[in-house]
């Protein structure tokens, strides 16, 4: 299992992101290359919230995991 590193409010607003991205309410372009790109980073948003870990801020050495 890996170390998380989210905190509790970098999760949550994640998770918003996730549910807006996933759902009903998302933006629709007439490229659906870009409807395809949204719909991964929501999933990958709603991953991240969840197991609250992010790839990102290990590469780059960031723990917001207190805050």
């Amino acid at each position: 299992m890996v170390k998380q590193n989210l905190g509790t409010v970098d999760r949550v607003l994640r998770f918003a992101l996730a549910f807006w991205l996933l759902g009903p309410w998302a933006l629709q372009y007439s490229m659906g290359w870009i409807n395809g790109v949204l719909f991964v980073v929501g999933w990958i948003a709603l991953i991240e919230s969840f197991i609250g870990w992010c790839w990102i801020h290990t590469i780059i050495h960031i723990n917001n995991k207190n805050q």
